[in-house]
């Protein structure tokens, strides 16, 4: 395949497919400046379904390599249609993929989008495939790269998920997420507090006891962003005493 051709396409694609008013509100949505074609995400899933028929005779290796041509051209769009591309691809995943992931989060990953498209997709999906790998996330929770803190938290959001129907695998994710939970749980960044509140607010879905629990004894050290997320989907009772602080 000519990778530069198909990359060409593809754009060429997105640019049909633009929406003004979309592009111009699409900033709100982050702090940090985005660059976007704005296209809303039926057509943009309409691309990455017409694009992946191309690669999907691809060897994985071939694939990876035309999705990381398509991060470092930094558009929201062309990065998600990385992401797609790359998850398609998930039943050959291998534990040696966990070092061109952290690469990719610590190389291209620069918004919350990014991040949690990522990793609650591909890279949740080679955690709970290797939990053996969860260890390797440890010093992420005290990196200066506010999206690998954030990280380590919404990467769990996927093998919770796909691992609660067995008992053991679920629990240790879930003691991840609390481990995980107490490390940021000071931070001061609210994306990273956001990051680790929907874990515990996901989490809830699955066990909403041992949630509530852990909630009820950190409320007073929680930062109340990260407290609202955790308790969002709980009934209001519980809500109600959660937020009671002394």
């Amino acid at each position: 395949m000519n990778t530069e051709k198909f990359i060409s396409s593809l754009r060429r694609d997105l640019i049909k497919q633009i929406d003004l008013e979309y592009q111009q509100g699409f900033q709100n949505y982050f702090k940090e400046p985005v660059r976007n074609y704005g296209v809303r995400s039926k057509p943009l899933k309409e691309i990455a379904n017409k694009y992946y028929l191309q690669l999907k005779p691809l060897s994985k290796k071939e694939v990876f390599a035309i999705c990381e041509k398509l991060l470092g051209l930094d558009y929201y769009e062309l990065s998600s249609l990385a992401f797609n591309f790359c998850f398609r691809r998930k039943q050959e995943f291998t534990i040696q993929d966990f070092k061109l992931f952290t690469k990719w989060l610590k190389q291209y990953v620069s918004n919350w989008g990014y991040c949690d498209t990522f990793c609650t997709y591909s890279f949740g999906h080679l955690l709970w495939q290797f939990p053996e790998l969860i260890t390797e996330t440890d010093k992420w929770v005290t990196s200066s790269n506010r999206w690998l803190k954030r990280a380590v938290a919404v990467i769990l959001i996927y093998p919770l998920k796909k691992s609660v129907d067995t008992p053991k695998k679920f629990n240790l994710f879930l003691q991840r997420s609390f481990w995980v939970s107490n490390k940021l749980i000071k931070d001061q960044d609210d994306l990273v507090q956001k990051g680790y509140g929907w874990l515990l607010k996901e989490a809830s879905n699955l066990d909403q006891k041992v949630i509530f629990d852990y909630v009820m004894k950190k409320k007073q050290i929680m930062p109340r962003t990260a407290l609202r997320y955790a308790i969002e989907k709980m009934p209001q009772n519980l809500k109600q005493q959660a937020m009671v602080r002394n």
